[in-house]
């Protein structure tokens, strides 16, 4: 009887776990904007802007924001440490993440919109 209690736990442990990993990867969204600084946000959506951004970031403790193409709307992100301004700067992005409670994009994956040319 303890064997097939304990199994049953183990069983009910496994399915919230897995419920939980699908329940995440429900709430993973794709966006397609510009990586800017919190100082200039939506100003920042060009390729002009890629080294006055980095400047902000380094130099004036600004944060990296995303700013949605479609509707101009500058996200906070969660995980600063995704960007790499060499690559995610200075061009259209995509980015897959998902939402954080307080609004922010937490990155998963972030590369070019449309391919070089």
């Amino acid at each position: 009887m303890k064997k097939t209690l304990g199994a049953i736990a183990v069983f009910a442990m496994l399915f919230a776990t897995l419920s939980l990993i699908a329940k995440a990867q429900d709430h993973t969204q794709t966006w397609t904007g510009w990586i800017s600084d919190s100082s200039c946000g939506a100003k920042g959506t060009s390729a002009e802007h890629r080294d006055c951004a980095i400047k902000c970031v380094k130099e004036h403790s600004a944060k990296w924001v995303f700013v949605n193409s479609d509707t101009k709307a500058v996200s906070n992100i969660h995980n600063q440490d995704s960007i790499v301004p060499e690559t995610a700067l200075g061009q259209e992005m995509k980015v897959t993440g998902h939402l954080m409670e307080d609004g922010s994009i937490h990155i998963e994956n972030i590369g070019p919109a449309a391919p070089a040319k």
